[in-house]
């Protein structure tokens, strides 16, 4: 019995300074490591900071590019999805009513070229993230109210597409912010 519990106290001990003191010690160097330095990647127009590349943000003017829907009004401290199943009701008529305020301002795309990432919250109600698609079907939108020539608006499109993690881990992407903030630099 004595040496069971002598086990199991050394056990214990191994994994308490394994879980509380070398992991968070290997976490917090991996930051640090980081862009941010832990404390995310700060994006910053004329000075002052504007957001963070990993966090999204509401965007709703017409001249800006559009992200993806937040279940949580894109506030940080209470990350969640909606938790509302696709035969909700409630939760139809929300997409519904997405999907019409972009056909709204988007007149010339038709409802089935709408990518699912715009119209759908994710599961964090914070990604800062859309599909390409989600990108080229607001060229027009946006050109017409800045008053800019597609291809410009298209090139910055390509130039701020991030492809796959890694090259094969999932679909290529756009930080909704990081194009918005280089939208504002065309003239």
């Amino acid at each position: 019995m004595k040496n069971y519990i002598t086990q199991s106290l050394r056990l214990t001990l191994v994994l308490i300074v394994l879980l509380c003191v070398i992991y968070p010690l290997s976490i917090a160097l991996a930051g640090k490591l980081s862009n941010g330095k832990g404390g995310g990647e700060k994006l910053t127009q004329n000075g002052k900071v504007v957001g963070y590349a990993l966090l999204g943000q509401s965007f709703n003017k017409p001249e800006y590019f559009w992200g993806r829907p937040s279940a949580v009004s894109y506030n940080a401290a209470g990350s969640a999805g909606s938790n509302k199943g696709p035969s909700n009701e409630d939760y139809l008529k929300e997409v519904a009513n997405r999907i019409d305020t972009l056909l709204k301002y988007n007149p010339t795309i038709k409802k089935t070229d709408l990518p699912a990432d715009l119209v759908t919250a994710s599961g964090s109600g914070l990604d800062p993230n859309i599909s390409v698609q989600g990108a080229i079907i607001q060229i027009k939108r946006i050109a017409a109210y800045r008053k800019l020539d597609e291809r410009k608006i298209a090139e910055l499109v390509v130039k701020y597409t991030d492809g796959p993690f890694m090259g094969m881990f999932g679909p290529s992407s756009i930080n909704v912010l990081k194009l918005n903030l280089a939208l504002d630099t065309l003239k």
